[in-house]
């Protein structure tokens, strides 16, 4: 089964092979990932692909390991399979995922929205969201400046509105 690109949410990314019976470990892209070992399946992909070449694998097993997860899938049946996903995105359609907390989003609905600061000054739109030990990072640009990456912190991002499309920041325009 396939599913269109535009309906899967992007959950993280298979960094290497785990043992030696073809688990892979996976970075994941949310403060939760967990809660995907709950979905009975996962989607697989790779960056730049055409929606159709989205494939659903059956997940056996997920952990934590570290800041990891481990996980194995059907779709991957031994170590010489998980030496070729490295780079391999997983995702999940979005009416699998449950619905985020208040004050919590999915990285996939803050990518296009507009950034504007305090002064009601556009920064651009949010490019993609960098993961860091201390906090994700929003990339901002307009194709006219430098590209600006802001910490996705609350003191920085003030307010997010999916319904009008805007990220309000504390962040002034020549910084």
């Amino acid at each position: 089964m396939t599913v269109p690109l535009t309906n899967v949410v992007v959950l993280g990314k298979i960094v290497g092979p785990y043992g030696v019976q073809g688990a892979v470990r996976i970075h994941p892209f949310a403060d939760d990932p967990l809660v995907w070992a709950k979905l009975p399946h996962w989607w697989l992909g790779r960056e730049g692909d055409a929606p159709a070449a989205w494939k659903q694998t059956k997940l056996i097993r997920c952990k934590a390991h570290n800041d990891s997860l481990i996980a194995e899938l059907e779709a991957v049946p031994d170590r010489n399979t998980s030496e070729t996903m490295q780079g391999v995105l997983v995702g999940v359609p979005r009416e699998a995922l449950p619905p985020a907390a208040k004050n919590e989003y999915y990285w996939a609905d803050l990518i296009g929205l507009e950034v504007v600061n305090t002064h009601e000054q556009s920064l651009g739109q949010v490019l993609g969201l960098i993961e860091t030990p201390a906090n994700a990072v929003i990339r901002v640009g307009d194709g006219e400046c430098a590209e600006r990456l802001l910490p996705f912190v609350a003191a920085i991002v003030l307010d997010v509105d999916l319904v009008a499309k805007r990220v309000r920041v504390d962040w002034e325009a020549d910084w």
